[in-house]
């Protein structure tokens, strides 16, 4: 048989098995889409909506959520890499060039004849090693402090955002995380994210405080206090519908009268209580008075707290009631009797902002905060849209590394490393037969996460990669890719670090998948609807 007699006859082979030719195809195809994102010098999409809405960005997350997927195992990879962001924040592009690098190396040991279930075989076995080897490499520091985080939190934001905003973000996302740790826990939900159509990208701040997106609304209240106690409220200041149907009636004007003065004098009750309290702690001093609350406030219960100088905020989200009590201190009451000062909470100033229709309030100056906003300024909705992304990678980043307790050596030291440990693992004979494909396929698999972030750097791919094994055999060290000028580099020394938890859910999602995919070898138009709870047919 001659040579291209040998390649048609397994050409037909391969197009025999039409499910697995349509799965592999499916995964390079995604994967050369997302290639080139990758990487602190990849480059962007411009997604466009339907109705014409824009939005340019990296973020592999992003792009597989926003984009129309109509390939069904395209979409089950986009959907599973995903899954990983919602559980770890990151590894999203890296998943999809894995699963696609696995499906295409795999392809040419099925078209040599190799049963896919044996490729399946070494690709678990290489999984295993690889999870080993993982602990192998992780880094734990002495101490996590700021500027360690701020290098986790760096090596996360420059292959989101640009070098400039990327360093600015980081002491940002930083020091918020820092501030919202409370003992081991960390709620993320305690970071509020606000925006601002206004200035520039590079304007955006940190504020150790909150910032509402709504004002005062009566014209007499004052634009800024300072030296403010704050009274967080969830109490109704105003009239309120009862719940059932109900009514009063009365036979004259008189009684009228009387029924509409003693509605109102059960608010205003409340505000006068709310008064005196801050009479009682503000008078003689040079402190103010704030309230905040969470239900309505009438305009006669606004007139009366503008008349004490008082600043009244009506109807904030429940959430921002949350972040104000960690944030300035006191409590939150749902009852206006026996207000006392342990109920307020305090900060340096309050002040409102305009920005054309729109209010801003920024409550600033509290002590030990346990609460913080993220104000974000861009000049356009898509600068906007790709820093909050950004920032929440960031967020992410920071908090799996106080999770964690260790990180792993980034520059894609841990890909060329674990590659070259399953090569001499697949030399081993640990495993054994015709499986060892299967670790093959996985170990060159892994480097093309380093591949795809050399190329988008513009350097030689096959020289830098030589660079770094050679590196690691001379110096017995870990080392990973300089980007700049293609030289291996030493990223504990360099400040380069990604997540354990990213790496680790990264090697349990995408050879799980491809696994699957293997497997497969016919796809079936489902003829009724598909439930998960259904029994199966009835025979």
């Amino acid at each position: 048989m001659s040579s291209l007699q040998f390649i048609n006859s397994k050409a037909d082979q391969l197009k025999k098995n039409n499910a697995l030719n349509m799965n592999i195809n499916a995964s390079k195809g995604l994967s050369e889409v997302l290639k080139t994102n990758i990487g602190p010098k990849g480059t962007l999409k411009m997604l466009v909506g339907g109705a014409g809405q824009i939005k340019i960005t990296k973020d592999g997350n992003v792009l597989l959520h926003e984009m129309q997927i109509q390939h069904p195992t395209a979409s089950m990879i986009g959907r599973a890499s995903t899954a990983q962001d919602d559980q770890v924040g990151d590894g999203t592009t890296s998943n999809v060039l894995f699963c696609g690098d696995l499906m295409k190396l795999s392809e040419r040991r099925i078209l040599d004849g190799i049963h896919p279930a044996i490729i399946v075989d070494g690709i678990e076995a290489a999984k295993k090693e690889s999870f080993k080897f993982l602990d192998k490499l992780i880094y734990k520091p002495e101490k996590l402090d700021r500027e360690f985080l701020l290098n986790v939190a760096r090596t996360s934001l420059k292959t989101k955002v640009p070098n400039e905003l990327a360093n600015q973000l980081t002491e940002i996302v930083t020091d918020a995380v820092i501030t919202v740790k409370r003992d081991t826990n960390i709620d993320l939900h305690m970071v509020e994210v606000m925006h601002m159509n206004h200035k520039m990208s590079t304007e955006t701040k940190l504020i150790k405080g909150l910032v509402m997106d709504h004002g005062g609304r009566h014209p007499d209240m004052p634009r800024k206090l300072e030296n403010c106690y704050i009274l967080t409220l969830n109490v109704s200041l105003e009239y309120e519908k009862t719940e059932v149907n109900s009514g009063f009636f009365y036979s004259n004007a008189e009684q009228r009268e009387k029924l509409v003065a003693s509605e109102r004098s059960f608010t205003d009750d409340t505000v006068r209580k709310i008064i005196a309290l801050k009479r009682k702690v503000c008078d003689g001093t040079d402190k103010n008075f704030v309230v905040i609350n969470q239900k309505g406030i009438d305009p006669l219960s606004l007139d009366m707290l503008a008349k004490e100088n008082i600043i009244a905020l009506r109807r904030a989200k429940r959430r921002n009631m949350e972040r104000l009590i960690l944030a300035c201190g006191g409590r939150a009451p749902h009852s206006a009797d026996d207000l006392t000062l342990e109920d307020l909470g305090y900060a340096d100033k309050v002040y409102e902002e305009s920005l054309g229709e729109e209010k801003y309030t920024f409550v600033e100056g509290v002590k030990n905060p346990f609460s913080c906003t993220i104000l974000i300024k861009g000049p356009n909705e898509h600068s906007i849209a790709q820093t909050k992304d950004a920032i929440r990678d960031g967020l992410r980043a920071v908090k799996n590394t106080f999770d964690d307790g260790m990180v792993v050596p980034g520059a894609g030291a841990f890909e060329i490393a674990c590659s070259e440990h399953l090569k001499d693992f697949a030399k081993s004979g640990e495993v054994k037969g015709k499986a060892i494909l299967g670790v093959e396929v996985f170990a060159e698999a892994l480097l093309s996460i380093p591949k795809a972030i050399i190329s988008n750097a513009g350097q030689d791919v096959q020289e830098t990669i030589i660079n770094v094994i050679m590196g690691n055999k001379e110096q017995k060290a870990f080392l990973g890719l300089d980007i700049n000028t293609g030289k291996a580099i030493n990223p504990i020394l360099a400040g380069i670090f990604d997540n354990y938890c990213v790496k680790k859910s990264f090697l349990s999602i995408a050879p799980v998948l491809v696994q699957q995919l293997l497997l497969v070898d016919e796809v079936i138009r489902a003829g009724k609807q598909m439930n998960k709870n259904s029994e199966g047919p009835n025979y």
